[in-house]
């Protein structure tokens, strides 16, 4: 099949245009608690609906959650999965909650291209919420930064 140079150019637009608003082509990935966006807006603030649902990002220094030092755990605020044990939290000096590392199948990561270049954004594996990003200048043992937003999560002291 021959491609017409203004199919060419259509097809290449429509792909940066994708692109542009963050659209995956061929990356869709399924999870296990699936909401209408009617349902995740009755569920969630505002708020925690952008950071969730939107990948928007908290201002810094503004969640409760920086200062929490209490021994408990930290669980998605969209679906109750438990996150983070408060015992891998540690200051990061960000203005974010920082874990070097998250329990034991909570969460996912995919490539995130934006402004500041290529990233690895963090979700949570069960619903798909955005969390935050992780980077690889973290303390040890894991040498991981989980900088995550405050409203997309809950603590729960032990």
């Amino acid at each position: 099949m021959m491609m017409t140079r203004r199919a060419m150019l259509s097809a290449g637009g429509a792909t940066l245009a994708a692109l542009a608003v963050g659209a995956r082509p061929g990356l869709a990935e399924t999870f296990e608690v699936t909401l209408s966006e009617a349902e995740w807006r009755k569920l969630l603030t505002p708020a925690q609906y952008g950071v969730l649902r939107e990948e928007d990002t908290e201002r810094a220094f503004s969640s409760p959650l920086n200062d929490e030092h209490r021994a408990g755990t930290f669980f998605c605020a969209g679906c109750d999965l438990p996150l983070y044990s408060s015992a891998a939290k540690y200051d990061s000096g960000t203005g974010w909650p920082s874990f070097y590392e998250p329990l034991a199948n909570a969460v996912g990561t995919k490539a995130d291209w934006g402004i500041l270049g290529k990233r690895t954004e963090v979700h949570c594996r069960r619903c798909g919420g955005h969390l935050g990003h992780v980077f690889n200048d973290g303390p040890k043992p894991t040498g991981k930064r989980y900088c995550m937003n405050g409203l997309a999560m809950v603590f729960r002291e032990a």
